[in-house]
């Protein structure tokens, strides 16, 4: 699929730290420059794209205890099967400096994966279960931040039984401040 070859293409160029262009895609990938702004508006929406590869929406079962399933969802060994701890660091290291990729991989990407979770608030609500008055983005954020928070500044592997034990205890302490 030519789609997956420019993703393949911009993966090798950002791994060998070259500046993406898509003039080097276009040699890369062997994907003509008319296919691939059929299919991307600019660099950075391609850039985006290509840091996603790997990564899914959290599928999050909305049957049963809605906290066991967050956890089972956010700290399984398959839910970042197909991304990379190193792809993830280059997404934090260019989107920090790159204000446009930053505000595009949110749009595009983050909004897409947090979906379930926030399905997953909105039935804890109408379950009675959660408090009524939750901001659930604000749940999002804080949920999620838990991660990011061990990687970026305690530079702690999320592969690591600790970090992972760290992320729980987190979380659990989160679900109890939002009980109705």
């Amino acid at each position: 699929m030519l789609g997956e070859r420019v993703l393949e293409a911009v993966s090798q160029l950002l791994e060998s730290g070259e500046t993406i262009s898509v003039r080097r895609v276009v040699e890369t990938s062997g994907v003509s420059k008319a296919a691939i702004y059929r299919r991307w508006p600019g660099v950075t929406e391609l850039i985006a794209a290509a840091l996603d590869r790997g990564r899914t929406p959290y599928g999050i079962s909305l049957s049963g205890d809605l906290l066991e399933n967050l956890l089972e969802a956010l700290l399984s060994d398959d839910a970042e099967a197909g991304y990379s701890e190193e792809r993830l660091r280059t997404r934090l290291r260019l989107s920090l400096v790159d204000r446009e990729l930053q505000q595009t991989y949110w749009t595009h990407h983050i909004t897409r994966r947090r979906a379930g979770l926030l399905e997953l608030l909105r039935e804890g609500v109408a379950r009675g279960e959660l408090r009524a008055d939750l901001d659930f983005d604000a749940c999002s954020d804080l949920m999620t931040g838990v991660f990011y928070y061990q990687i970026v500044v305690r530079g702690d592997s999320l592969s690591e039984s600790a970090t992972r034990d760290r992320c729980q205890a987190a979380l659990r302490v989160v679900w109890r401040g939002m009980l109705a």
